[in-house]
């Protein structure tokens, strides 16, 4: 899938890793600066500082996505070997809602945001399409790439790993706790039914 959507024939060292050149030069790059810039933001419960940002970032690749290119297909299990960090640009997210044939959005995300991480770490199906809402300039790591930085700078990794744990948790109790508010509208609604319903 990501050679397909990238346009970009990848091949591995007979160890299995990717040639260097594959990696983005933080020196002679915007787009690398930006991308370690966003990674060290404090905000960005990274907990990097910008040096090891800027050695995250040489691990990863550079990518334009067109408009419209669904680049994440809910269900996918073959293509959940990279995460893709937004520099420039707007995604749609979409999921399946039990019942219904159409996606529904479920959030729009903008510069900063990484999308694909669960995947990247625990290789299950996609849990959510993503499309480019308009064009895209991101940074994409490979799952084979972070198993380089992991032998190359474990430290670094261990925090990237972490920042990365950190952000999946936040979005798993902002789910939980919509969850229960919906599991108390829920309630409600089946209460004031109740109530005009003859006995």
């Amino acid at each position: 899938m990501l050679n397909k959507l990238f346009g970009r024939k990848k091949t591995a060292d007979s160890d299995g890793q990717f040639p260097e050149t594959c990696l983005l030069d933080i020196g002679q790059s915007a787009s690398a600066e930006l991308a370690a810039t966003m990674l060290a933001d404090s905000n960005a419960l990274f907990q990097l500082s910008l040096a090891e940002a800027r050695t995250v970032v040489r691990y990863m690749q550079p990518h334009r996505i067109v408009e419209g290119t669904t680049f994440i297909q809910e269900g996918d299990a073959e293509s959940t070997d990279f995460m893709l960090l937004v520099l420039d640009g707007d995604v749609t997210v979409e999921t399946i809602v039990v019942s219904r044939t159409q996606p529904v959005t479920v959030n729009v995300l903008g510069p900063g945001s990484l999308i694909g991480e669960m995947g990247l770490l625990d290789g299950e199906p996609r849990s959510a399409s993503c499309t480019a809402a308009t064009d895209l300039r991101c940074a994409i790591l490979t799952r084979s790439a972070l198993k380089k930085l992991l032998a190359d700078d474990p430290k670094t990794a261990a925090k990237l790993l972490l920042a990365i744990s950190l952000r999946i948790a936040a979005r798993m109790r902002e789910t939980a706790d919509k969850v229960k508010l919906y599991a108390q509208l829920t309630q409600a609604m089946q209460q004031e039914i109740d109530a005009l319903m003859p006995t």
